[in-house]
């Protein structure tokens, strides 16, 4: 007799089934079926293949391989084509990653199985040099591919750049060759050269839509400019500063290009006060919003305060700013002055002046804005009340830390969150800083 809390229970055998079929019918205990009958059975075995799939996509690739040991049933999903579609690969050294390594043995089969079945392919590396060139090793063997997504991704820093140039490159053009239908890649912090690009673009031109690529310090503006030039159907494209330029936006903003949905721009500075940033033209940024008007310009800052001279002294378009390190009061200023288009805007940190006339100026020249976060920096209650009163109910977003208030005369941090909820039409609190 099987104690109770055991979870395998054998059912009973209905009038003529043979001994063959009742070998075959495992069951287990449902708890979630039957509530009214505490002996109900399941048959896992019985379960439709379209409900077994959805089981094993939510599953990892060791835990696939498990579940399709159950019965034969669920073995022949586990080799159904439509399972292999989406496929992420997780590659870790034991000793330096939480994540759960796939099993080499696994992904060869799958491999030698699936190859031409997997459209959507990402690659989850740790810090470890020896995970990112497992990954290499696997690209190379995707001869019988047919990706469309591509996505390498390094959860710690970025370990696919101490990977030897010449693997990495290798690697990627038996993808880009053997596939001749990508339409997204995310490749950052990678060393992807300029010839790769040129093979990517020979080979998939006509079906590429989303590029990103930021940190990639082999890839140079006439490398994205190839990109730019052949992919006529680029809809998003996400970059360093340094590969952006006139000649860039110009060729984005041609008739034969379709209207690009979404350019992201990171503008890093890794040694302070070395790198010299250039300007882009006022032309060349009125060519890309004339060809492309709803465009997202999406700007990342991680300078210094003495690295931003070069922005933003015309008017420029972009919709989304956020800045990780300390921004200016001036530099704020010129962003009232000369982003109409300005839908969002985070600072992040910021010296200890209230920022009360720089606030105020975005809010009377940046009649886009919707979303607003502050942190590390100093704002007079009654100037961000002033500021949101001339904003309104447009303000769907406010993030502001509540250590970036300064009580004044006029209001203290009780009235404030009222008065800002009269204008915004919501309920509305500053954010706490959590405690642990």
């Amino acid at each position: 007799m099987k104690r109770a809390g055991q979870k395998v229970v054998i059912g009973t055998e209905a009038p003529g089934t043979s001994q063959t079929s009742k070998k075959q019918k495992t069951s287990l205990y449902d708890p979630g079926f039957g509530k009214s009958d505490p002996c109900t059975l399941m048959d896992w075995g019985s379960l439709p293949h379209h409900v077994i799939l959805r089981v094993f996509q939510f599953l990892t690739l060791v835990d696939r391989a498990r579940a399709s040991s159950v019965c034969r049933r669920w073995n022949e999903v586990f080799h159904i084509p439509d399972l292999w579609r989406r496929f992420e690969f997780e590659l870790s050294q034991p000793a330096t990653s939480y994540l759960k390594s796939t099993h080499p043995d696994l992904i060869q089969q799958i491999i030698k199985r699936h190859a031409d079945h997997l459209q959507y392919v990402s690659f989850k590396v740790d810090s470890s040099t020896e995970s990112a060139e497992a990954a290499c090793d696997i690209l190379s063997q995707l001869v019988n591919c047919s990706i469309k997504t591509l996505g390498l991704i390094s959860t710690a820093k970025p370990s696919f750049m101490n990977v030897s140039k010449a693997h990495f490159a290798s690697a990627l053009t038996v993808v880009f060759v053997n596939s001749k239908s990508l339409s997204s890649i995310k490749i950052d912090d990678t060393p992807l050269d300029d010839p790769s690009l040129k093979v990517l673009v020979a080979n998939n031109s006509d079906t590429l839509k989303l590029l990103k690529m930021s940190s990639c310090p082999h890839v140079s503006p006439a490398g994205i400019l190839c990109v730019a030039d052949q992919c006529h159907g680029l809809k998003e494209l996400a970059l360093n500063y340094y590969i952006l330029s006139d000649e860039l936006l110009l060729a984005l903003s041609s008739e034969k290009h379709v209207d690009l949905e979404h350019l992201r721009i990171d503008v890093v500075s890794e040694n302070p006060g070395q790198v010299q940033f250039h300007t882009i033209k006022k032309q060349s940024w009125d060519a890309l919003v004339k060809h492309s008007p709803k465009v997202n310009i999406v700007m990342y800052f991680f300078l210094y305060e003495d690295e931003f001279d070069a922005f933003f002294r015309e008017e420029t378009p972009v919709t989304h700013l956020y800045f990780g390190r300390a921004v200016s009061k001036a530099m704020l200023g010129r962003i009232g002055m000369n982003c109409p288009r300005l839908i969002e805007l985070v600072v992040c940190a910021n010296g200890l002046q209230p920022l009360d006339d720089e606030l105020i100026q975005i809010a009377e020249r940046c009649k886009n804005l919707t979303a607003m976060g502050l942190g590390e920096c100093e704002v007079t209650c009654r100037g961000f009340i002033e500021f949101v009163k001339m904003c309104g109910g447009r303000l769907t977003q406010l993030s502001i830390m509540e250590e970036v208030l300064i009580p004044d005369s006029d209001y203290s941090l009780d009235r404030l969150h009222l008065e800002v909820s009269k204008h915004l039409g919501r309920m509305w609190f500053p954010d706490m800083m959590p405690t642990w």
